[in-house]
């Protein structure tokens, strides 16, 4: 797409004239300072302004953008006042007193993914939910690049999404947070799915309801929709009017598990390749390929092509992820499991019980919703973070439980409880940033303490 084309759909869209337009990027972590590299190229004039005092990527900005107005060490009002658009953050809540008086006086809001959209006309494939988003994505990139397309992933996952541009793609793959969605809205994406729906950042959203909706803001537009039809809340998307392709591990669907003998994944009549053939744990991954392989048949992937790829692909980290194997027990890192939902379709995975480490920042969400999957599926729980005993008084004692200062006492509890042909999972159910600096830092140090018992 050539630069004037680019400026018209923001013009149309946003009202957004290089020629009057004061562009304010709220927030300097990685996605603020790709749209601050992207405009840099355009005649849009724009300031950046971030609440830290030493944002992660402010020597950068300063080093290679010095005409570039920067404001750091809070949300200096002044700076609101002038512009005339605000690109914000999916990090930085709309709630901020600066941005909700600036709204007020109409200053119009937008997103990186806004600008992504209106600066491609090259299909893009979104994946929203609550969990499996980053692990569908790279499915989808795995299976883009087998069946011959040029393919970039990025958006919440790894590189944003404007990055992505600098690349050689004819179809680009987003993962899109609720923080994404909420404040965009230009992206038409030619197929889209929302995984599924549990609670997750009730402490930004208003409530489960406005969680969903933010999530169906993916499905603005025209696009193929991809539906889980085993989530009652994503099944009340659809749209009549729009072609819709269901996936399923419960029931018949357009893709879905077949179980028997041998477990099948199948698209319609046709048996595609057996869930054996995949190197995933649970049952909530083989959902996940199935939503990847509608998602790439919406797009016309050649099927043979999707199911190589899924045969290959080996998972990621800290999502389900084996460690080891001693003295018979297993030991599993999902510490991507930062949510309830993540967590429960971790446990349901399993046919047998497990030793569950679990605990964190709950993020306000409702910890009784554990207790029935955890009364079934766990032999003991270890909790640890700041909120163990809401967990505790969750699960009402209706399994052992013990508590845990630190990962590598939670791996020991562990070690002395399991006996072979146990699991022992990490899936906390709660943010690590208690504790931890990041979900990785914590599954990293989870693998640390495992790999000394050997």
């Amino acid at each position: 797409m050539n630069n004037d084309t680019f400026l018209n759909a923001l013009e149309t869209r946003f009202k957004l004239n290089p020629a009057d337009a004061r562009l304010l990027i709220v927030g300097l972590g990685a996605t603020g300072y790709s749209a601050a590299q992207f405009l840099q190229a355009t005649p849009i004039k724009f300031a950046v302004i971030d609440s830290r005092s030493n944002p992660p990527q402010i020597d950068s900005l300063r080093e290679q953008m010095p005409d570039v107005p920067v404001f750091c060490g809070g949300f200096d009002q002044s700076a609101f006042d002038v512009a005339t658009h605000l690109l914000i953050s999916p990090g930085v809540s709309l709630n901020e007193k600066a941005i909700r008086r600036a709204v007020q006086t109409g200053v119009i809001v937008m997103s990186d993914i806004d600008l992504f959209a209106c600066a491609t006309d090259k299909p893009i494939i979104g994946i929203t939910g609550s969990n499996g988003k980053s692990t569908v994505t790279t499915m989808l990139g795995d299976m883009g690049s087998a069946a011959g397309f040029k393919t970039a992933i990025g958006g919440n996952l790894g590189t944003p999404a404007l990055d992505l541009l600098k690349q050689d793609a004819d179809l680009y793959v987003l993962e899109l947070s609720s923080f994404q969605l909420e404040r965009t809205t230009a992206l038409n994406a030619s197929a889209a799915t929302v995984l599924n729906v549990s609670a997750d950042h009730l402490d930004r959203h208003d409530g489960m309801a406005g969680y969903a909706e933010e999530k169906q803001r993916i499905f603005r537009g025209d696009g193929v929709m991809i539906l889980n039809a085993d989530d009652a809340m994503v099944m009340a998307m659809q749209d009549s009017r729009r072609t819709c392709f269901t996936f399923s591990v419960q029931q018949t669907a357009d893709f879905y598990l077949q179980r028997g003998e041998v477990d099948r994944i199948m698209q319609g009549d046709q048996a595609l390749m057996n869930t054996t053939d995949l190197n995933l744990e649970g049952s909530h991954n083989i959902a996940n390929a199935l939503a990847a392989l509608a998602l790439g048949h919406a797009m016309g992937m050649d099927i043979n092509a999707m199911c190589r790829a899924l045969r290959k692909f080996k998972g990621l980290p800290h999502r389900m992820q084996k460690v080891a194997d001693i003295q018979g027990v297993r030991w599993v890192n999902d510490s991507k499991a930062t949510n309830i939902g993540a967590c429960v379709a971790a446990l349901n995975g399993y046919d047998r019980k497990v030793i569950l480490i679990a605990g964190g920042d709950a993020k306000g969400a409702d910890m009784t919703e554990l207790a029935p999957v955890v009364q079934v599926k766990a032999k003991a729980v270890i909790l640890m973070g700041k909120d163990a005993s809401v967990i505790d008084q969750a699960i009402n004692h209706s399994v052992p439980t013990h508590f845990a200062g630190s990962m590598k006492q939670a791996v020991n509890i562990a070690a002395g409880l399991a006996q072979a042909g146990d699991s022992v999972l990490l899936s906390p159910a709660c943010a690590s940033l208690d504790q931890y600096k990041s979900y990785a830092d914590r599954g990293n140090q989870f693998t640390e303490a495992v790999l000394e018992l050997i």
